[in-house]
């Protein structure tokens, strides 16, 4: 049996993974799809194209029904002072400078107009930066999460999410990871116990019966 069937049914005798759904205000998080993660050459990257078309997707959608929209970077100083440990770690991330093109948003998925793009240190959009006080702002009580990598930053953002008080809302299809195996765990987990693990499909639908004229 594959260990996810097998994890599926011992969670569901003991109460995990019910559904939150989407609450009335929903926004897009674009997680740290920037160059230096969709590039396969980049020891951070990986190929990702599938998961830049179903979020080029999720935009369009988010775009037509004028909800928000944000995006995520992570860039660090030349002294990388504000990297912490995190650089010891993963001495990868030494590519990531900030100002430089490695950081910069893939052009497949580009910020638009007013779209920001929130620059974070560490895996969470949330940790160190003010992501709560502009969703505060603008009224919005659920986040879908699509990028990279599944296993890291989605993961981290869909845990801080769900303690922020949030629906969490994970597609599948556009969340993705340098390997099958942490990616598939990780959204078995995050649909357990943080959030609901969809399909862009699923999210376009709902916008489209929500919010179309």
């Amino acid at each position: 049996m594959d260990w996810i069937e097998d994890a599926e049914s011992t969670y569901a005798e003991r109460e995990f993974g019910e559904s939150v759904g989407m609450g009335d205000r929903p926004a897009l998080v674009v997680i740290d799809l920037i160059n230096a993660f969709t590039d396969p050459e980049s020891n951070l990257g990986s190929d990702v194209s599938d998961v830049l078309a179903r979020t080029e997707r999720l935009l369009a959608a988010f775009r037509a029904h004028d909800l928000p929209r944000y995006f995520t970077t992570v860039a660090f100083e030349d002294s990388y002072g504000d990297a912490g440990r995190f650089i010891e770690k993963v001495p990868a991330l030494r590519e990531l400078r900030v100002d430089s093109d490695r950081v910069a948003v893939d052009d497949r998925v580009a910020p638009a107009d007013d779209e920001r793009v929130i620059l974070k240190k560490y895996a969470s959009a949330f940790f160190g930066t003010d992501l709560q006080t502009e969703l505060t702002t603008n009224g919005v009580d659920t986040l879908v999460l699509a990028g990279v990598t599944t296993s890291g930053c989605v993961r981290a953002t869909a845990v801080d999410s769900l303690q922020h008080g949030y629906r969490t809302i994970v597609p599948a299809d556009a969340v993705g990871d340098r390997a099958e195996g942490p990616h598939r765990a990780n959204l078995f987990d995050i649909d357990a116990k943080y959030g609901d693990v969809v399909e862009t499909d699923a999210v376009v639908d709902h916008l489209d019966g929500a919010f179309g004229d």
